[in-house]
């Protein structure tokens, strides 16, 4: 009886203990709501935040998904937390129409490496000798890639809202490819599709794409397609633009980063959330995996959780140190 009554003790210390810590934690009470854009393939970054700030004892809601523009204008108001997909440079128009510094947070660097650009199939690029998309200016070379019988070379480019079709454009028009190019602007997963099909029926394709997407798992670039490189720098509303690399090429587009971008206010209340959002870092390769993972099917929010979950596991000693850190900075 005496054992029984210890033991009965220590399991209500236990109890109690966990009780008071999960009392403790710094999000208790206090509500979360993400934001991404209808890409599927953002879910993975965007739930890899959501389950640290769990662990922190928010109550993290459902995933909102809006365009681009309307989700910092969102963050801006309050009425959204966070997004993890802020792209640097590519949003960064969007971001200061809608505030800048003074309205959000945005500490660290959460994906390094990612690229963008134009591409078109090796097979195309080997026989005519195609390496940089002003080539497209000759109308010969330009119709090679027509798929609608006009005589222009036809472009899959992205959705409207993006930002990436407005830097297509703008190059389109500095590189003096408005006449033998068109860019196709619409629903990015549909186009892409067909231009896969294309592809596989050994026709020549010419696209836009960016990583980290599956995209680039199916035509892989240096094995079944190349990125273009552009005759100079031209990104919208910067006179000195330089998007070269140390290598000296240009693809058009500066290697890139993602990085969390929260409401300003919100993380002012909330230093824990905003050490987590400033240390949390996600290797470009896994997303990429990920996505892969996604393209042959386990794309249901039942494998994007799970997948979420494995990547924690498998990163258990790294996601725990996120938690510790963000616990130290909201005592």
């Amino acid at each position: 009886m005496k054992k029984t009554g210890l033991w009965a003790l220590a399991a209500l210390t236990t109890f109690a203990t966990a009780t008071t810590f999960a009392a403790d934690l710094p999000g208790k009470g206090i509500k979360v709501t993400p934001i991404q854009s209808s890409i599927s393939e953002e879910t993975f970054q965007t739930e890899l935040v959501n389950k640290a700030l769990e662990k922190l004892g928010y109550d993290v809601l459902p995933i909102r998904e809006v365009d681009y523009n309307v989700g910092y204008t969102t963050l801006a108001a309050g009425d959204a937390t966070f997004t993890a997909v802020n792209w640097t440079p590519l949003h960064d128009e969007m971001y200061k129409a809608a505030g800048g510094d003074k309205v959000f947070y945005r500490e660290g660097t959460y994906i390094t490496g990612a690229a963008q650009g134009w591409l078109i199939d090796k097979k195309t690029a080997d026989k005519y000798h195609i390496t940089n998309v002003a080539q497209l200016k000759d109308p010969k070379l330009a119709k090679i890639f027509d798929t609608n019988g006009d005589g222009k070379a036809d472009l899959t480019g992205c959705t409207p809202g993006w930002g990436c079709e407005a830097v297509l454009n703008e190059q389109l028009k500095a590189f003096g490819l408005e006449d033998t190019v068109t860019n196709n602007q619409g629903n990015y997963a549909a186009m892409i599709a067909d231009t896969i099909t294309r592809y596989k029926e050994g026709k020549p394709v010419f696209y836009y794409t960016w990583t980290p997407y599956w995209v680039s798992s199916i035509m892989v670039p240096g094995k079944d397609v190349v990125w273009l490189q552009v005759p100079f720098s031209v990104v919208p509303g910067e006179k000195n633009a330089n998007t070269e690399l140390p290598n000296g090429k240009n693809y058009g587009f500066p290697v890139s980063t993602m990085r969390i971008v929260a409401n300003r206010a919100w993380t002012e209340k909330n230093p824990a959330a905003a050490k987590l959002f400033a240390i949390m870092k996600l290797p470009l390769k896994d997303i990429n995996a990920q996505n892969a993972a996604m393209h042959a099917g386990q794309n249901s929010e039942a494998d994007i959780n799970a997948q979420t979950d494995g990547w924690i596991k498998a990163h258990q000693e790294v996601f725990d140190g996120w938690i510790k850190e963000s616990l130290a900075a909201a005592k």
